[in-house]
């Protein structure tokens, strides 16, 4: 009896999925991040309430450049979620479903994403 060798399903790595699945996935996973941040940003407030002490702990703990970068991707964070968002609501009125469309949004919303968290920066640094 000879063994056939059939294919398999198609894999993550001989499937390419579509820019707008891995968006998809990409909204799923800044929201975990969000939520999070939240939690972060809750101890950060149960730092404050804790007195002088724990509060300047937790200020020299903010002030770390890691600290900082995270910061900064909460913020990206929630800029994608908000135009990712947007872009659902232009869905659930029933537009850009074509795929020229599809795509010209998803690169709208990348773009703006990253130009709003941009400007952000630019207001902190201005403040600064």
């Amino acid at each position: 009896m000879t063994q056939r060798t059939r294919p398999l399903s198609p894999h993550l790595q001989v499937y390419r999925l579509p820019l707008t699945a891995i968006v998809s996935v990409l909204h799923r996973m800044t929201g975990v991040f969000l939520v999070a941040g939240l939690v972060l940003f809750v101890l950060c407030l149960a730092q404050i309430d804790g007195g002088s002490s724990s509060f300047n702990a937790m200020q020299s703990l903010v002030q770390q450049p890691f600290f900082s970068l995270i910061i900064w991707l909460m913020i990206y964070a929630l800029f994608f979620h908000l135009c990712h968002g947007i872009r659902h609501l232009f869905w659930d009125i029933g537009e850009g479903y074509e795929k020229i469309l599809m795509n010209y949004y998803l690169i709208l919303e990348l773009f703006g994403s990253i130009l709003l968290t941009g400007i952000s920066y630019l207001f902190v640094q201005l403040g600064a």
